[in-house]
C-alpha cells in the first residue's frame, strides 16, 4: 500500500495485469454476483435524470425492474447500487447475442446521454471505498475475470493502465500522472 494525496492505493493495481476479454467472459460481471454495481450519491440522481433517455435501450425486464424498484436501490450493506432483475442481472444490462453490455453505455456511445456508466463499472477491476479522510483504491479479484487476467498478462497491461480513463474520471489527470510516476519508480 502507498499513499497518493488522499488515496491509499494497493500496489496490486500496479503489479497485476488485466484487459477485459468480452469474447471469453461474455460480460459476466453485469449478470453475476449478488448485488448491483456500487453507486455514489451523485450517480443516483444521474440515473434518475437519464432514465427516460436510456429506457429505449433497455430490455423489458430491466425497464420493469427499474419501474418497480427505482433507478437505483439501497443494498444490504446500506450503500447505493444499481437495480437488479430478480436479484441477478443488472437492470441496465442489454445483450449483443450472448454478450452482456451496458444500456447506459450504449446510449452514451450513440450521443443520447453524456454519462458513460457508473464509475464503479468503468473502474473495474478496481474498487474504491470512500472513508471520511481518504479513499482506499484496491484491486478486486473475481474468478469470472480469469480470462481478463490472462489477456492482460499476455499483452503486459497493468490494471492501472487498463482503467486509465476511469481513474482520471474519478481522481483527475494530475493524480493519474503522479500514479504513473510511482509505477515507474517501483519498476526500478
Amino acid at each position: 500500500m502507498f499513499q497518493l494525496n488522499k488515496t491509499i492505493i494497493s500496489e496490486e493495481i500496479l503489479e497485476k495485469e488485466f484487459v477485459c476479454n468480452l469474447s471469453a467472459c461474455k460480460g459476466a460481471c453485469c449478470v453475476d454476483g449478488d448485488a448491483g454495481a456500487p453507486l455514489t450519491q451523485e450517480e443516483t440522481q444521474i440515473l434518475v435524470d437519464i432514465y427516460p433517455k436510456v429506457k429505449p435501450f433497455l430490455r423489458q425486464e430491466g425497464i420493469q425492474a427499474i419501474e418497480e424498484q427505482g433507478a437505483f436501490v439501497i443494498g444490504t450493506d446500506g450503500e447505493y447500487e444499481t437495480t437488479l432483475i430478480e436479484g441477478k442481472d443488472c437492470a441496465y444490462v442489454i445483450f449483443d447475442g450472448q454478450t452482456a453490455l451496458c444500456g447506459i453505455e450504449q446510449a452514451y456511445n450513440e450521443g443520447i446521454v453524456d454519462w458513460k456508466k457508473p464509475v464503479s463499472c468503468h473502474l473495474y477491476p478496481i474498487r474504491v471505498k470512500e472513508y471520511s479522510d481518504f479513499a482506499a483504491v484496491n484491486y478486486h479479484k473475481w474468478h469470472i475475470c480469469s480470462d481478463a487476467c490472462a489477456l492482460g498478462k499476455e499483452l503486459q497491461v497493468p490494471v492501472y493502465k487498463f482503467v486509465k480513463e476511469a481513474l482520471i474520471r474519478k481522481f483527475g489527470e494530475q493524480w493519474y500522472q503522479e500514479l504513473e510516476k510511482v509505477a515507474e519508480e517501483m519498476k526500478k
